[in-house]
């Protein structure tokens, strides 16, 4: 849990194969998320194009934030940090 006045960012991000990818975080907590159920159960044609595994890869850390395609879809970190995706 983050507490309050905690800066919390991502340290690295290891894509693990399908819609999973494992974050490290500046407090050593590691969590892998996979993303499949929310992107699989959006309705919004510009969160269902990384379904595409090929655009899902395109990640990359900006700033202790993971984005892709210029923050197209990004998550709070929070939401990451618990593990909190939800559809």
């Amino acid at each position: 849990m983050i507490t309050e006045g905690q800066v919390i960012t991502i340290k690295k991000a290891e894509y693990l194969g399908g819609y999973k990818v494992t974050l490290l975080f500046n407090d050593n907590t590691e969590q892998s998320i996979d993303f499949y159920p929310l992107l699989a159960n959006s309705l919004n044609p510009l969160i269902r194009k990384y379904l595409d595994l090929n655009e899902f890869k395109k990640f990359k850390l900006d700033l202790g934030d993971i984005e892709w395609n210029d923050y197209d879809l990004c998550f709070p970190i929070a939401d990451l940090y618990e593990n909190n995706i939800k559809p």
